[in-house]
């Protein structure tokens, strides 16, 4: 018998509320906020976990929870999602990088502040970088701290982000990539996370890079198409507004507007 998600948990929140586990991505904001401002309806509500009274921190969706706030809009519409509820599945994407010259991304890692290379595979590394030639290099540094880490592993990012092509992937077979990027040159793969990691990040502002971390979330809304009006509105209260989600949500599922699949899914729409 295959697994049924219960409804999602729709609420809508402060957009004050919520808190960036990893940095925030300034290109992909710019022409979201003005796709905010055009819309009618409110399509992927993001995707967040409680981590204190009336707090949480955003699992995905960040770019949304970002533009809400530079708009200002006072509240937003999330999916509230418990890492304790055993519908979440905290991964890592691995990093494709293309479109530069391997000597010098090579001399740009060799000259970041406290990192430390080793062309092996080593335990306990920040992360593994797989050449297209069969190398292998591990990065290191010599620091103790959440903060610390994060803040190495964002100078190390930042250095193909701003410089290279960058894709992320659930691949983590080099041979499998080589093939469908003909032009890339590295596989960056990242170490496991764990949920406590997530929420120490988002706590202490000690953000990942960004694109790392991926949650995997059973009974996920999309295409909710919520009207954004409501949610734009700066005198209408939380509460209220919350009152009225709920009839909305009730009305969905009476006029069975609202079906769940249950299996894995391409989407070619994006």
């Amino acid at each position: 018998m295959g697994f049924n998600a219960p409804p999602p948990d729709l609420r809508i929140v402060q957009v004050s509320s919520l808190h960036a586990h990893e940095e925030h991505d300034n290109q992909r904001s710019e022409p979201l906020m003005q796709r905010l401002q055009q819309s009618e309806y409110f399509l992927n509500p993001p995707i967040v976990a409680p981590i204190s009274s009336g707090q949480y921190v955003i699992l995905d969706g960040a770019n949304r929870c970002f533009s809400f706030a530079r708009l200002g809009y006072p509240h937003i519409l999330v999916q509230v999602v418990s890492y304790d509820s055993g519908l979440i599945q905290l991964d890592t994407w691995q990093h494709i990088v293309g479109s530069w010259k391997l000597k010098a991304f090579i001399e740009a890692i060799r000259a970041l502040n406290l990192v430390e290379v080793e062309w092996r595979q080593m335990a306990g590394a920040l992360c593994h970088i797989l050449f297209k030639d069969g190398r292998v290099m591990s990065l290191r540094a010599p620091v103790e701290t959440v903060h610390e880490r994060n803040a190495v592993l964002r100078s190390f990012v930042s250095i193909y982000q701003q410089n290279a092509s960058l894709h992320r992937t659930a691949i983590v077979e080099p041979s499998e990539i080589w093939p469908l990027f003909p032009n890339a040159f590295a596989l960056v793969v990242f170490p496991p996370y764990q949920p406590s990691d997530i929420i120490a990040a988002a706590k202490h502002d000690a953000y990942l890079p960004p694109g790392i971390s991926r949650h995997i979330i059973q009974g996920r809304a999309l295409m909710v198409n919520y009207p954004m009006d409501a949610l734009r509105d700066p005198v209408v209260e939380l509460e209220q507004k919350n009152r009225v989600l709920s009839d909305w949500i009730k009305r969905k599922l009476e006029n069975r507007q609202v079906r769940y699949y249950s299996e894995s899914t391409y989407q070619f729409s994006e």
